[in-house]
């Protein structure tokens, strides 16, 4: 946490907290969403300012109730997810980095979901994979190919896997309790 937010937090602890303003989207963009966005629940603008960004991650944090916020000076602002509380994309280097630019570390677990997205776990920290970089994680898919991944989709007794981690099944409904984070955060 930034040393300017914890003075903020010594100095206004009562600072009522903020809900349904700031979204992390599935591809790992912040966006602002203002009483217009919320109203007609729109995703609402993405953020692009390196430092409001930067300030955003270093701030990136979780409550006891699974909610995730962002501590902004002595106010805390709950964050929607419409995934999981990080996105990774593939990196040829890295393997997997988060919206954070974080490295994931090492996959200990691995789900495709019923609706086609790939969820990796990697200590602590749970992130679902940008779907615009699904073709290069296929490419790590044991037995490799389509027909294999559609078999394995349609319940076939296929042992598929990411590397050397078994594949699991995983239903969306079921993911933010699985995992214990609130996708929409409430007082």
């Amino acid at each position: 946490m930034d040393e300017i937010v914890k003075q903020a937090l010594a100095k206004w602890p009562n600072v009522p907290h903020c809900y349904g303003w700031l979204n992390l989207d599935a591809r790992g963009n912040w966006r602002m969403r203002d009483e217009r966005a919320q109203h007609l629940n729109l995703p609402g603008d993405k953020l692009t300012n390196p430092a409001l960004v930067g300030f955003i991650v270093r701030n990136y944090d979780r409550d006891e109730r699974g909610c995730w916020y962002f501590q902004n000076g002595p106010q805390r602002v709950y964050v929607n997810l419409e995934a999981t509380p990080f996105v990774c994309r593939t990196d040829p280097v890295q393997g997997y980095v988060l919206h954070t630019g974080v490295p994931l570390g090492p996959i200990d677990e691995a789900w495709l979901t019923d609706d086609g997205h790939l969820v990796l776990r990697s200590g602590d920290i749970v992130a679902q994979l940008d779907d615009r970089d699904m073709a290069q994680a296929m490419v790590q898919f044991i037995p490799a190919g389509d027909e294999a991944l559609a078999a394995w989709l349609d319940g076939a007794d296929i042992a598929l896997q990411l590397g050397s981690v078994p594949l699991q099944r995983l239903d969306t409904a079921d993911m933010a309790a699985k995992f214990q984070f609130q996708r929409t955060p409430t007082p």
